[in-house]
């Protein structure tokens, strides 16, 4: 069922009951196919539905004035990277997706009833979008004091972590479909700083980026480099 994805993710950060459970299985999803660097839901647009990432991988972005572009956040399979949408008037920003992706749309309306009978899942999804503002806070701080080095393991350790939590993920592998110039718009460096740091990571063991798969060699160096401590995904 699609709403599997968005129950797995639920319990990472929140207790569910059984009935919890079976009111969220009874949501409608409607499933939509995207290819690679398709823009899901688009700055400005007034959204009707929240998405769930049922398989791939999508982003968050703006572009300034300048035509560049600075990607908010990564998303990979169960999350939900649009719930501000609820109480929100208008997106103030784009949801592109990263790879191939399958993604649910539940309707606002739909959430909006079930929320008002069931406070635990209106709880549930409060905090998922208390965990995204942690996240946000921590990026910020990456671009602010982080070395380039330091942005790029934090970064990966991050989402070894958060896959890892979903089940997405063995110990020292994970598949992240991620391009150069892409790693270079999230960490705000250019595409050929990004380059030296992971032939550097590489010469040192410390991990490798090949076919779209991320593998770690050394994940205690990794952290190390990154400063990574996982408090602030809050997870249960």
């Amino acid at each position: 069922m699609p709403s599997e994805m968005m129950i797995r993710r639920l319990r990472v950060n929140s207790k569910l009951s059984d009935d919890d459970v079976s009111a969220l299985r009874s949501l409608r999803v409607q499933v939509k196919e995207f290819p690679e660097e398709t823009v899901v839901v688009r700055e400005g647009e007034h959204a009707t539905h929240c998405c769930v990432i049922l398989s791939g991988f999508a982003y968050r972005a703006k572009v300034a004035e300048n035509g560049k572009r600075q990607i908010l956040s990564f998303h990979p399979a169960g999350d939900m990277p649009d719930l501000q949408g609820l109480f929100l008037d208008r997106m103030d920003h784009d949801l592109v997706t990263l790879s191939r992706a399958r993604i649910g749309f539940i309707e606002h309306r739909s959430i909006h009833q079930l929320i008002e009978v069931r406070p635990s899942i209106a709880q549930a999804l409060w905090r998922e979008t208390l965990v995204d503002a942690a996240v946000f806070r921590e990026w910020i701080v990456s671009l602010g004091t982080r070395t380039a080095a330091g942005r790029m393991a934090h970064l990966i350790a991050e989402l070894r972590q958060r896959l890892t939590a979903m089940g997405l993920a063995a110990d020292d592998e994970f598949e992240f479909p991620i391009t150069q110039s892409r790693l270079a718009e999230a960490l705000g460096l250019s595409a050929v700083h990004v380059n030296r740091v992971l032939q550097s990571f590489r010469a040192e063991g410390v991990l490798d980026i090949q076919k779209n798969m991320v593998k770690l060699s050394d994940i205690e160096k990794l952290v190390e480099i990154g400063g990574f401590n996982d408090t602030y995904l809050h997870q249960q």
